[in-house]
């Protein structure tokens, strides 16, 4: 797979959780509002705390820990071992203290994400293998505990209209503005097929579904966790099952359209190098 596609799909999946999460708060807390379960006052003052402290929590841990990192990296006062263990530590204790100051604990840890990943120098291939290495193994524990703990009872709650919500979601809405997004990129049809296809990993959705719905109050709750996790589980299925046979489709359209927009050089870590 080109680089810059593949790069494409980790940025939109890493970025879209966290970017997307304050919106759902916002929109969750009105729901809330709207149905009595909060007054205005209250309305105003979650908002306020959800989206203000969580983030300030995040670049003051982010920024402190990607200082500290690099001081002791510099100094020879920790081994490449223990700097992985230290990202671990810095996600949960912005998660921690942000929850201390009732601010959102994943907003916080998503911004110390991006604060620490643009301020820690020293060592850097290292630390990005150790986040993909182990995020990919956090991953997979995530969606083991999903499919033990939630799935079997949503499956038995399933029928044929949360089935045609989950394919449309999946494709119609997913796709759609995915393609209007890349308009004007040069990339050709196949490719924002396969971005659109792709994307999704699902993660956001049961963290909302299990966070932000949970703790709204909001009217209908069950069967909004019933459709989202019959899609998410749709999404597995359906993903698993096409990745190999679409990533040897996708490869081999692109070996054979020769120089293009998608097969343009790309830096592995663009953020360190420049896009270029």
């Amino acid at each position: 797979m080109p680089v810059r596609i593949r790069q494409a799909l980790n940025i939109e999946s890493g970025l879209n959780d966290g970017i997307a999460l304050p919106v759902v708060l916002l929109f969750a807390a009105l729901a809330g509002a709207g149905a009595g379960e909060a007054s205005g006052t209250e309305f105003v003052g979650f908002v306020a705390t959800q989206l203000i402290l969580g983030p300030v929590v995040g670049v003051i841990v982010g920024w402190g820990g990607a200082w500290l990192i690099d001081r002791a990296a510099r100094f020879e006062w920790m081994s490449p071992s223990a700097e992985g263990a230290a990202i671990l530590g810095l996600a949960l204790l912005s998660f921690a203290e942000a929850e201390m100051v009732e601010g959102n604990g994943f907003i916080a840890a998503f911004v110390s994400g991006l604060v620490f990943g643009n301020r820690v120098r020293d060592r850097c291939s290292f630390l990005f293998e150790f986040i993909e290495a182990e995020g990919h193994l956090l991953v997979l524990l995530t969606f083991l505990m999903f499919g033990a703990a939630i799935v079997p009872g949503a499956i038995g709650e399933i029928s044929w209209e949360i089935v045609l919500y989950a394919v449309l979601s999946l494709t119609v809405v997913r796709m759609i503005p995915v393609a209007i997004s890349l308009t004007g990129t040069g990339l050709k049809v196949p490719s924002m097929l396969f971005l659109g296809w792709f994307g999704p990993r699902a993660l956001a959705s049961i963290l909302f579904v299990l966070l932000v719905l949970e703790e709204m109050g909001i009217a209908g709750v069950a069967e909004i966790s019933v459709i989202t996790i019959d899609t998410v589980v749709l999404s597995i299925l359906a993903h698993g099952v096409t990745a190999a046979i679409g990533a040897r489709w996708y490869g081999g359209l692109v070996e054979k359209a020769g120089e293009c927009e998608e097969t343009i050089p790309a830096s592995e870590l663009p953020t360190r190098t420049g896009l270029g």
